[in-house]
This record gives C-alpha cells, structure tokens and sequence, in this order.
C-alpha cells in the first residue's frame, strides 16, 4: 500500500504540474457553470408551467449530471495518454520496471494518481448545484446517487484509457484511441434499442445503460457491480500488457 500511495503521490504532482492539467480544469468548470446558470434560468423562467413531478434537483442537477458525462467523454483521454505512453517514449518505463515494486502497484498507484484529479473536478461539480441548497429544498439523495454514477462512469473512462496508453509510445494515439474505444462501448446502447434478442446483451454492456438508472436517483448495485468489473478488468489488462513487455 505504501508503494501505490507513493507511485499516485508522483502521478497526481505530475498531472498537477502540468499546464494541460489546469487548462482541462479551468475550461470543464466553465462549461460546467454555463450548463449550470442555463439549467437554474431555464428552471425559473417556465416554474409557473413546470410540471410539477420535475423538481429543481431532476431539473437542475440531474441535467448538469447528465451533460457532464458528454465533457469528461472527452477529457479523461486527454488526462490518461501520458500515463505510460510518455514514460515509454522518454525511457522512464524501464526504470519504473526496475524499482522494488509489483506492475500492480505502478498500476494501481497511477490509476489513483488520475482519480484524484478526477474527484477534484467533480467536487467542484458538485458545489454547484448544493448552491442552491439555502433557497430550494433538493433532493440530496438522488443528487448524490448522480453523483456517485459520475465517479463510476469516471473510474472506467480512465481504466481503459490507461490501457490504452500501455499499447503505445505516443500520447496523442492513445488519447484518440481511448475516446474511441469509450465512444464504441458507449454506443452499444444504440443496437440495445433493436428487437434482437441480443439486445439485452448490448443495453448491458453500454456504458452509458448503468448510469441511466444512478442519475434517475435509482440505486441498483447490479449498475455499482458493471462499473467495478469494467474498471477491474482494464486495470487488470493493463497489468498483463505491462508484463509483457517487462519479459
């Protein structure tokens, strides 16, 4: 445990370090207080002929939840191509490969570096709609289930854009290789739409079916379970593709 949490200590500094890091940063929230502001005035503008079984947080904050998927679709490739792709094309990987530790724990250890800059972003995502808690009475539940749909989703973005990074020495063909493989799994949930017997298959393994029911405020662990199994199977082939290269 000590390696990982110096192995994510490194990566978190080398992230924050980075330029790319704040500009990510800075223009995600701005996108996201736009959204924001526009989801309240649109909310206050039509409250008189609002339908009354959508409230402010469905509105509101499920909205801006829902709209962020879409933005971090896009920024956790540009977060994860450096992961290994950079260290390989600076010579830096060996020498990783060469310290006292497990490929679990550079794995690890890297994956929680990206996840702390994720949480960073979605904690201020995350002030924005309890903003509104002194004036409205929100539904904190169903906030925090989107919210928690959010971390998920985000844990598989940047487990499989690690992944892919391992299969190459540059950044910027991981970077699009990643937003590609996400973009596909993504869409599974359009064949899921057919009248196919495999269409349960498809609606499954969507990416974007399992957050659905969390942002909607319905907690089934079946969905927690997919987003866990997904995150463990691309670290777990991250390790493996590591390995191989390692002998």
């Amino acid at each position: 445990m000590k390696n990982v949490l110096t192995i994510a200590a490194n990566e978190t500094r080398r992230i924050f370090v980075s330029p790319l890091a704040w500009a990510v940063l800075g223009i995600s929230q701005l996108i996201f207080g736009y959204i924001f502001s526009g989801a309240v005035i649109q909310y206050v503008q039509n409250s008189e002929t609002q339908d009354q079984a959508v409230g402010v947080s469905d509105y509101v904050g499920s909205g801006l939840y829902g709209s962020a998927t879409i933005i971090l679709l896009l920024i956790l490739p540009l977060m994860t191509m450096r992961v290994f792709s950079e260290e390989r094309k600076s010579g830096t990987l060996t020498l990783l490969f060469s310290a006292p530790v497990t490929l679990i724990e550079i794995v690890l250890g890297k994956f929680v570096g990206v996840m702390v800059f994720v949480i960073a972003m979605l904690g201020l995502l995350a002030i924005m709609p309890a903003s509104l808690l002194p004036a409205v009475d929100l539904d904190v539940g169903r906030l925090a289930a989107g919210l928690l749909g959010l971390l998920l989703l985000t844990m598989a973005f940047a487990a499989c854009g690690m992944f892919i990074s391992s299969l190459t020495r540059e950044p910027t063909i991981a970077a699009i290789g990643s937003f590609a493989a996400l973009l596909v799994i993504w869409l599974l949930k359009m064949p899921a739409s057919f009248d196919s017997a495999y269409a349960p298959v498809f609606d499954y393994l969507s990416l974007i079916s399992h957050y659905q029911d969390l942002i909607s405020g319905l907690f089934d662990s079946s969905d927690v379970v997919y987003y866990l199994l997904f995150t463990a199977l691309f670290l777990w082939l991250t390790v493996m593709r590591l390995d191989m290269e390692r002998n």
